[in-house]
């Protein structure tokens, strides 16, 4: 028998399924939950917005099938099963839409959205006619579906189908950190069509329509993949949405525990069980958004004061380079003085009287000074620039030291100060290493020794270590404190007993010495008695250079 679609049937009574509401219920608020909180906390992101729209539609799908089976007029019933294919439809199509632009960080084009338009149309057209719904059974209580149905499943089938070829081909053509990005995507939007869309193909040719309730799960695992890319790789540029999901998880599963109890005993548990969740949940949120507002805070501070390191360094280059330049210009006046200096001392422009020959060496020692200034500028300027270039090869160390030894051996004996050269009685091993640089390196501590020793001696010794040669500088002169050791090396440093005895130095012998036996992956380091006590300067060189140094 036929009957009106909508002025002869009045009412009729179906069996509701138990698990309709904790199928239904949950699922919706987690998934609007979800949508809704992204949405707001990202209102600019264009797929935050597809998503709310997304769990909006599933949604107001729900809530049309909970209709079709709490309701007694058969009437709205039919009107539900309508919209109900258009709402399936648009969730589907909304899928495909939220995927691409997640992948993309791009909104589709006019032309692939005339597209899922067209697929649309004939559910828009023919939604409201006998090819949707032919007529209502009032015996089972149920609307006849009409060959649209088959339509909605081809249309599923398709979308599904672009869903799974597209994430593949992104998983396919992007990189290593948005490969799991969208592996995680991937399988939670397949999860939610496969099984919001196989259980209505398989509710409607078995008729088993009870079946359906659980396709709605897709949903709430969906949100759980979303909420773990949010976590994980600040999705949507969203924080602290882990817990959040986790304690409202909680209240709505907890809650929905009051559609099946019994008795009055057990709602009182469950409703404390409910306002304890929901009290340490706030707490729980509370201090996690305090934790990441600090965290926030110290990456602020971290972004600034990287930016300061860098303007920093900007400034220290150019300060190198304006270094570079102006020693170079002042070296070539600074030769020309100590030549023509020299000259004069020597008698080649005629004989000089003892007191103007005393001044004028006095000035031969200042230009000495400044130009040992300008090739420690140089030096500098080159180590921090990455300009310094070293040649390594095998040096035979009692040959640098001997070289050394000869240099100033005289000087010490115009200060009446002994000075010693101890080798080891067997030759020693070669180290690899920068002849001149290291001849420098020691020759400037020597130096040092020789200026800091009011009285007493120099001892240059060179002994054979595990790893390399050793060259040890001792003096006996004034010492270096404790407290003076940490600060000894670096750039512009002196002491102030050596500011007292020579005030021609210029603290940066010794950085650059430290800094260049770095590069040749050698050691610099003092050891002494404290203050008065004489020092030890040891310089130690490698027998070889590995490749990994």
């Amino acid at each position: 028998m036929s009957y009106n679609l909508f002025t002869n049937i009045e009412s009729c009574y179906v069996d509701v399924p138990q698990l309709l509401f904790y199928s239904h219920v949950p699922t919706v608020v987690i998934g609007l939950l979800v949508g809704f909180f992204v949405f707001f906390k990202n209102r600019q992101d264009i797929s935050a917005k597809i998503l709310f729209y997304l769990t909006l539609l599933f949604s107001v799908w729900s809530l049309l099938d909970i209709i079709t089976w709490m309701s007694h007029d058969g009437r709205l019933i039919s009107l539900s099963w309508i919209f109900i294919y258009l709402f399936e439809a648009l969730v589907f199509a909304y899928s495909l839409y939220f995927v691409y632009v997640f992948v993309k960080q791009k909104d589709a084009s006019l032309t692939k959205k005339i597209i899922v338009a067209l697929f649309l149309l004939p559910i828009i057209i023919f939604g409201s006619s006998k090819y949707s719904v032919e007529y209502f059974d009032i015996a089972s209580c149920e609307p006849i579906q009409g060959n649209l149905i088959y339509y909605l499943y081809f249309f599923e089938i398709i979308f599904s189908v672009f869903i799974i070829t597209f994430l593949i081909k992104s998983y396919i053509q992007s990189v290593e950190e948005s490969r799991k990005k969208i592996l995680y995507l991937s399988v939670g939007i397949i999860l939610f069509l496969l099984a919001f869309s196989w259980t209505n193909i398989v509710g409607n040719l078995t008729t088993n329509w009870e079946i359906t309730q659980y396709g709605l799960f897709g949903m709430p695992v969906f949100m759980a993949f979303l909420a773990y890319l949010i976590v994980r790789y600040k999705a949507f540029n969203i924080k602290l949405i882990g817990a959040q999901a986790l304690v409202v998880s909680l209240i709505i599963l907890v809650g929905s525990q009051f559609f099946f109890i019994q008795n009055n005993t057990n709602r009182i548990l469950t409703g404390v069980t409910l306002a304890l969740i929901i009290g340490f949940g706030w707490i729980l949120i509370k201090s996690i958004r305090l934790e990441v507002q600090r965290k926030e805070q110290l990456q602020e501070m971290s972004d600034k004061l990287a930016q300061a390191n860098d303007q920093l360094r900007t400034l220290d280059n150019a300060k190198s380079e304006f270094i570079s330049i102006a020693s170079h210009q002042l070296r070539t006046p600074l030769t020309a003085i100590k030549g023509f200096i020299s000259l004069l001392l020597e008698g080649s422009y005629g004989k000089i009287d003892e007191k103007p020959k005393d001044i004028i060496n006095k000035v031969y020692q200042s230009n000495e000074r400044l130009i040992d200034l300008v090739e420690d500028l140089l030096s500098l300027s080159r180590i921090e620039s990455g300009r310094m270039e070293y040649k390594f090869e095998k040096v035979k160390m009692e040959d640098v030291c001997q070289e050394v030894y000869d240099t100033f051996v005289i000087r010490a004996k115009e200060r009446n100060l002994d000075f010693d050269f101890v080798l080891p009685k067997k030759p020693l091993t070669e180290a690899m290493t920068d002849r001149l640089k290291i001849r420098e390196i020691v020759s400037n501590l020597v130096d040092n020794a020789i200026k800091y020793t009011p009285k007493g001696g120099v001892k240059l010794k060179v002994t054979k270590e595990k790893e390399g040669i050793r060259v040890a500088v001792t003096d006996t002169g004034i010492g270096v404190p404790e407290e003076e050791k940490p600060y000894l090396f670096s750039k512009f440093s002196r002491g102030k007993d050596i500011t007292r005895l020579n005030t021609g130095g210029t603290g940066l012998g010794l950085h650059v010495g430290k800094r260049m036996i770095e590069d040749l992956h050698g050691k610099l380091w003092v050891e002494s008695k404290g203050e008065g006590r004489g020092s030890t300067f040891f310089v130690e060189v490698p027998f070889e250079v590995s490749d990994k140094e």
